[in-house]
């Protein structure tokens, strides 16, 4: 149901006649080495994060300079060739997916920290640098960069502007739009553009919000300049148990109301604990039916005085069981457990769709009581764990991929979780962004006339359309048709949420 169009509409002679041209344009500005072709050399660039869904894009373009960058761009843009960036390919939405008439350019060269600023606390890198990267760079300062997505180890800087990314932390420090001053790089015409400013603020529109999440459809990214923070004298994380879901999603939302902004605040159902402890050995209560990991750090007194705070209004919320961190050690490894949901997940079914819906924080209970029942509609197991302090939900259907019927089922279940997730008061997608996996969920919270002036933002950046396209924003013929799929398959949208 989610599936993208992967046709080109060329072919087999025609596609072979294009990928010709686009490679002898090519050679001509790229060294031999940064430019794939054949069929096996392309491959491995096939998907990203989302494995249900693969194309094999025309060429894989890999440069080494920002004139090369320029050079490709302008190449494609003169012959008309979609162009898909591609940072290290962790996205979970499918935003990376090639196009079959288009080129993939990976940005996977563009690795380097460029300046680490103690005095402004910044930190000036190219798009490829890894997440983890700049804060272990600026260690020896006692700064780093506060967005820690789970894929950390691997995302790169570039792809988690395309996609706003969080992480655990997200809630006190921000995501990604919060903690970037400048983005740098080329439109699809191949012109050098800036957004946004060494300063606090920029004369004009803030473009920079616009452009990060846009998910590579507005521009190519190759330099970022991000702020620092300064790493906590101490940190602690409360572990809390819960018999019942219900109890720790209110639990969540009393600690916010109650004035507590924690640096984490995350939730994972009792599936879900069983999974991470069998794989990390993290120890995580596995009695629970949920269970809650609450940060707090500052300085000693700051941080004991908010455990204490939270730890009050966790037992009034009904946890039947507190666990304080003793140690970095321990906190470390809480976190660890938490960190690996998606890898301990990948052990339990050959496949999983991990969705990205946010809802807000009093419905938490809700919706898994909701994604409980989808289980036993769609025969499919689904684990839990969410981003609790901003609503941010994690689901992750085990499927099996090789099986065409699973592969409908999860989709249909998918989707099901994103549209009572708006039905709740939520939306589609939190930090994972749309990709081609969210299209159609698309047409369920958005009309016809705010999908237009979505595309409208891309037409002013990219007239061509040329840029990650059939990504993220559905046309209205698209929505039309799956509305007509919805009626001819019985399922009725909530009355709430607009019509087709």
């Amino acid at each position: 149901m989610n599936a993208p169009d992967s046709s080109s509409g060329l072919g087999a002679l025609a596609r072979a006649q294009r990928q010709a041209q686009l490679v002898q344009a090519l050679q001509a500005v790229l060294p031999e080495h940064a430019l794939l072709w054949h069929s096996e050399d392309v491959t491995p660039y096939e998907c990203d994060g989302l494995t249900a869904y693969r194309q094999r894009p025309l060429a894989v373009a890999l440069p080494e300079t920002e004139a090369q960058v320029q050079a490709i761009l302008k190449t494609c843009h003169d012959l008309g060739v979609p162009v898909v960036a591609r940072g290290a390919g962790t996205g979970l939405s499918g935003g990376a997916m090639p196009l079959a008439d288009g080129l993939t350019l990976s940005l996977a060269k563009f690795n380097q920290i460029l300046q680490i600023d103690p005095r402004s606390r910044t930190a000036v890198v190219q798009a490829g640098v890894r997440n983890l990267a700049i804060s272990e760079a600026a260690a020896p300062y006692n700064l780093y960069y506060a967005p820690d997505p789970s894929s950390q180890i691997a995302c790169t800087i570039g792809g988690n502007v395309a996609e706003n990314s969080g992480g655990v932390h997200c809630l006190k420090y921000g995501l990604t739009v919060h903690n970037v001053l400048k983005v740098r790089g080329f439109t699809v015409a191949g012109e050098p553009i800036e957004l946004g400013s060494d300063a606090l603020d920029v004369p004009g529109y803030d473009l920079l919000s616009v452009y990060i999440g846009s998910e590579g459809m507005l521009a190519v990214t190759l330099e970022v300049t991000v702020r620092l923070v300064p790493k906590p004298r101490l940190a602690r994380c409360i572990m809390a148990s819960f018999d019942d879901v219900r109890q720790a999603g209110d639990a969540v939302a009393a600690v916010i109301a109650a004035g507590i902004i924690p640096a984490g605040l995350e939730m994972m159902d009792k599936p879900m604990t069983a999974a991470v402890e069998d794989f990390v050995h993290a120890g995580y209560d596995l009695n629970a039916a949920a269970i809650l990991l609450c940060e707090s750090d500052g300085t000693q007194e700051e941080v004991e005085e908010e455990i204490a705070r939270m730890s009050e209004v966790l037992r009034a919320a009904g946890a039947t069981a507190i666990t304080v961190s003793r140690d970095e050690a321990e906190r470390l490894r809480y976190w660890s457990g938490r960190k690996n949901a998606f890898p301990a997940s990948g052990r339990m079914a050959p496949d999983y769709m991990c969705m990205d819906s946010t809802i807000p924080r009093k419905r938490l209970a809700d919706i898994l009581h909701a994604i409980q029942e989808m289980e036993k509609k769609y025969g499919l197991s689904c684990l839990n764990v969410f981003h609790a302090g901003d609503g941010n939900l994690h689901p992750l259907i085990l499927f099996d991929a090789n099986d065409p019927d699973q592969l409908h089922r999860c989709e249909l279940f998918g989707a099901d979780i994103l549209e009572t997730s708006v039905a709740m008061g939520g939306t589609v997608t939190g930090e994972h962004g749309v990709g081609v996996e969210k299209l159609n969920s698309m047409c369920v919270q958005f009309s016809r006339e705010e999908n237009e002036q979505m595309l409208g933002v891309k037409r002013a950046f990219d007239p061509k359309g040329l840029l990650n396209p059939g990504k993220v924003i559905p046309t209205h013929n698209r929505c039309a048709e799956y509305g007509k799929m919805l009626v001819r398959g019985g399922k009725i949208s909530h009355p709430d949420l607009p019509r087709f």
